[in-house]
């Protein structure tokens, strides 16, 4: 069949929208109908050359939300006419990963599809009798996608695309940080750095979690006022602060006479890191208060280091944790989350700011990296 796509057919190349041919779903795969997509951080990582596993040419995009229009032999958790969201991380069920309950990182599909291919190793995109591949398992940029079985999640019909699209990736990553890996409980004193998609969704959960003093920080002042609408208590705009880590904690109650600095009490009992910079999340570590955790959420660049006091972290029984897709089992989560969105209890219209068609890409790419939006999403 044919489909529409934008393909990135170089690094630092716009996406040129062709017509291709795609291949229908082979046993224990699906195709879907893209109704509309998220543009994420990642995949303008990937199209400007930053990424390792960044394969050319290929469809990008990986938050997206359509209808299963065909299934292959052996699929049985989706018919076709179900509401659906891919997963760049699936969830087989099966694998040692999966059984194991210590990571949700599924290796069932891992291989090929670090390899922009599909599970037999082949793709199911081709240009001009050329081979066109996968983006993390999903390239949602397209009209039509075909995908494993097992990395699809089905939600409810009544959920619209262009909101549910965002839920596959930043949402679950920033909901899924706070509740399934932090499991903040009410009365936390938390900062979350980097007011993206995920560091937006972060805020909203753990309102929801009942924190008490959640301390929201970004370069950008327009991020306030999006922050604040999750749920923030707090903002810090770091341009022209000193030390990021005392401005964070004289927001913060505290014991009449206690200590304050990294070697006494006063700072946060959780600090999520959006960002991937080092220099950000060495902040992160220097803002706990004793016994507590720092996050890494954000993906820094291949080779970042990061220097951690040892002595600190023993002495202050602080944590370093590294999270991926917030530890979520998507089978599960993704609907839950999608519950709640339809229910008014995640507001998900505040984070998505700006609406376009996928014609206009480059725009909206453009004004995702200037900060002008909370989160953008292409109608397909």
């Amino acid at each position: 069949m044919k489909t529409r796509a934008a393909i990135a057919f170089e690094a630092k190349k716009p996406l040129e929208i062709v017509e291709l041919d795609l291949e229908g779903p082979k046993a224990g795969e699906v195709l879907v109908e893209i109704k509309a997509t998220g543009i994420c951080h990642t995949d303008a990582y990937t199209l400007d050359g930053f990424d390792s596993e960044g394969l050319f040419p290929s469809i990008l995009g990986h938050e997206g939300a359509g209808v299963v229009r065909e299934i292959g032999a052996g699929v049985t958790s989706v018919k076709p006419g179900d509401h659906v969201i891919p997963l760049y991380t699936p969830e087989c069920r099966q694998c040692k990963s999966c059984l194991s309950q210590k990571t949700n990182l599924c290796t069932a599909i891992r291989a090929t599809q670090g390899k922009g291919l599909m599970p037999d190793g082949t793709s199911r995109f081709s240009y001009k009798g050329k081979t066109i591949y996968h983006y993390m398992g999903c390239s949602t940029f397209s009209n039509f996608t075909v995908l494993p079985e097992i990395a699809v999640a089905k939600i409810r019909s009544d959920a619209p695309f262009d909101k549910s699209c965002y839920i596959g990736c930043g949402v679950t990553t920033g909901v899924g940080a706070v509740t399934n890996t932090a499991k903040v409980t009410p009365g936390s004193n938390v900062v979350v750095f980097g007011l993206g998609g995920v560091g937006l969704s972060a805020v909203q959960a753990l309102e929801i979690a009942g924190a008490s003093r959640i301390v929201a920080v970004d370069v950008m002042a327009s991020k306030e006022p999006l922050a604040r609408a999750m749920g923030a208590t707090d903002f810090v705009r770091p341009i022209g602060t000193e030390d990021l880590a005392e401005a964070i904690r004289e927001l913060l109650p505290h014991a009449p006479g206690a200590v304050r600095g990294p070697f006494g009490a006063g700072g946060v009992d959780w600090a999520f890191e959006c960002t991937g910079n080092p220099k950000v999340l060495q902040a992160a570590i220097d803002v706990l208060d004793w016994g507590g955790t720092a996050v890494a959420i954000g993906v820094p660049a291949p080779g970042t280091d990061v220097s951690v006091p040892v002595n600190h972290m023993v002495h202050l029984d602080r944590r370093l944790m590294g999270v991926r897709y917030g530890e979520s089992r998507p089978h599960r989560d993704i609907p839950l989350i999608v519950d709640l969105y339809t229910a008014g209890k995640f507001r998900l219209d505040t984070i998505i700011t700006q609406s376009y068609p996928l014609t206009d890409f480059p725009v909206a790419l453009e004004d995702l990296r200037a900060g002008r939006l909370g989160r953008a999403v292409l109608t397909i």
